[in-house]
């Protein structure tokens, strides 16, 4: 089974965390943490300072190793790092994603969540 190697960005304003809706492929519609694949040469920390970059338009601070994420979907391995961000500057702008919201606590139950960052939703509980 291949494996993809990703970084999720678990950013967060006060005592919410940033969800996006996926606007495309098998998982249309369920919600994910933003982030994207590591290239080749690229440590996670900056991937995922350029993902954001490229998905939302805007700069995040990489905080903090949150949590990592092993999990087997049908066709593929996912291993998927997981750190704590905040919006260092700009404003965070879809430019892919279908839509998004920030959650607190108590509504990270409310969104059809990837069964992936499913996962760390108990983790997140943890530090809000």
């Amino acid at each position: 089974m291949k494996t993809i190697r990703v970084v999720a960005a678990v950013i967060r304003r006060g005592d919410c965390i940033f969800a996006t809706q996926r606007g495309y492929g098998d998982w249309k519609d369920y919600w994910e943490f933003p982030g994207g694949k590591i290239e080749p040469g690229e440590t996670p920390e900056a991937a995922l300072i350029r993902e954001i970059r490229e998905e939302l338009g805007a700069e995040i601070a990489v905080e903090a190793f949150l949590t990592g994420v092993e999990y087997d979907y049908s066709d593929f391995h996912l291993s998927m790092g997981c750190y704590l961000a905040r919006v260092a500057a700009g404003e965070l702008v879809l430019k892919e994603h279908e839509a998004a919201c920030w959650l607190s606590k108590d509504r990270l139950d409310s969104v059809a969540w990837l069964p992936a960052d499913r996962t760390i939703i108990d983790k997140i509980r943890e530090i809000l």
